[in-house]
């Protein structure tokens, strides 16, 4: 699997990113087992238009000091924004500099309710009040428990002509004022079941529950065009489930939020690299994108290479805000 041609550096990214490249530089000069077992997947800094390509949006977490937005993805085909996945604070700006426009997209899927999986929802569907869009777009998420709403509940709860907290958009999304209907749909799959979705327009969805602590969350898996990506989410990969999603999959995105070291609560939430590591083999996945890094993450880059080839020989890249892969 081609991951992309090339990478342009861009001086405004700041120091703190020289470093971290400098330093998995360094670490991987020698002649290291581990860096070679998981050779680094090269990739680039726009989409070339061509193909099935995930281009990554955020590729942050919560914190704002990492100087990233936070977790969102976009499947394009053939220069075609099709699939969104999850939309965290600073992604829409992120999706405008890509190219994209909300007219475009197929669907919109969220991996849970965290506001950084999920803030700038709302700032997407006021842009798209600015765009040409008259067919309904449908927003698929997890269904809810006593401390988050259900998908069709936090939907509701931004936008309904009543009550929502932007309920001056409930017309346009409701179809009214030359608008579209926002069709919200809560998808819950059994403790072990790997739930496919009805297909639509050539994009084949299925959805996984995922372990995140109390939250409900999802895992996904987008097969278009031939091709096959598998979202993790955040979740400490403990149900087995993601295995079984992400089987033979072009590509598995999955969250380097905690540290090889972490211990207690953060293991609860995040998979560390063992477990990425150790998902990504038994998945037989071909290449895997590391995403949603966090300060405790970033700098550490060797040392997570050399965990997750302890286990998974493939491909691995580390993403970047824009970073585009084929």
């Amino acid at each position: 699997m081609n991951l992309a041609p090339h990478r342009a550096f861009h001086f405004g990214d700041g120091m703190q990113r020289l470093a971290i490249w400098l330093a998995a530089g360094i670490a991987c000069a020698g002649v290291s087992a581990g860096c070679l077992a998981a050779p680094a997947a090269p990739h680039a800094r726009a989409c070339t238009g061509h193909g099935v390509e995930l281009q990554v949006l955020g590729s942050g977490g919560p914190e704002m000091e990492d100087r990233r937005a936070s977790t969102s993805y976009l499947v394009w085909q053939d220069g075609r924004a099709r699939v969104l996945i999850d939309s965290g604070g600073g992604s829409a700006l992120r999706f405008g500099q890509a190219g994209a426009k909300v007219s475009q997209l197929d669907v919109i899927l969220f991996s849970h309710l965290h506001i950084d999986h999920t803030a700038d929802f709302p700032a997407l569907m006021k842009s798209s009040y600015f765009e040409d869009r008259q067919r309904p777009l449908p927003v698929y998420g997890p269904a809810g428990n006593d401390a988050f709403p259900a998908t069709t509940e936090f939907v509701a709860d931004l936008f309904d002509s009543r009550r929502g907290a932007y309920r001056y958009l409930g017309d346009f999304l409701n179809g009214g004022e030359s608008g579209f209907k926002l069709e919200a749909h809560d998808v819950a799959p059994g403790e072990y079941e790997i739930l496919a979705l009805p297909s639509r327009d050539g994009i084949d969805l299925a959805a996984a529950q995922m372990i995140h602590g109390g939250v409900p969350a999802l895992a996904w898996r987008v097969t278009v065009g031939g091709r096959s990506l598998a979202f993790s989410g955040d979740t400490n990969g403990e149900n087995g489930n993601l295995e079984v999603l992400a089987r033979n999959a072009d590509l598995l995105v999955a969250h380097n939020a905690v540290p090889e070291d972490a211990s207690g609560a953060p293991l609860d939430l995040h998979m560390p690299p063992s477990v990425i590591g150790r998902v990504a083999k038994a998945a037989g996945v071909k290449a895997l994108v590391l995403s949603h890094r966090m300060l405790r993450t970033l700098g550490r880059e060797a040392e997570t290479r050399r965990v997750i080839a302890r286990s998974y020989s493939g491909p691995v890249a580390f993403a970047d805000d824009l970073d585009c892969f084929r």
